[in-house]
């Protein structure tokens, strides 16, 4: 049990960034092809879309990405420690409600937006005075 865990240890200390359900995701994943000769080539392609679902059990965590292509939705169940991916961009952050947002698939049009999630800023000492003024007048 003690060497599980320190293999365990090991897949955590990867620079993972930190995503959920409804973040959308861009996903460089390596592809190996073979042509007519024989010769193995390597490639990285990505995959960009929304993150739906994420489990999370240890060395056999997964996540799902859902895109539509030419109006059919694909999705990919990508293993999280998986050698394949050589790396996993956050470029949305989504505001949802649910961690797993299955019923995401069913949505057309408008109802398939999802809101991006607000950003707390730092208010600067010139924008509490500013307040202040605004609220003694």
């Amino acid at each position: 049990m003690d060497r599980a865990r320190k293999i365990t240890e090991q897949f955590k200390k990867q620079d993972l960034p930190e995503f959920s359900a409804g973040d959308t995701l861009k996903v460089h994943s390596i592809i190996k092809e073979v042509d007519a000769k024989g010769v193995e080539k390597q490639r990285i392609q990505a995959f960009q879309g929304v993150c739906i679902k994420k489990r999370n059990a240890g060395l056999a965590s997964t996540f799902t990405v859902r895109k539509i292509s030419d109006g059919v939705g694909v999705e990919r169940i990508y293993p999280v420690h998986s050698p394949m991916i050589s790396k996993i961009e956050v470029v949305n952050k989504g505001a949802v409600r649910r961690a797993n947002i299955s019923y995401f698939k069913k949505l057309t049009g408008k109802a398939a937006r999802i809101k991006r999630e607000e950003t707390s800023r730092e208010i600067t000492a010139g924008d509490a005075s500013n307040g202040s003024n605004n609220a003694a007048e």
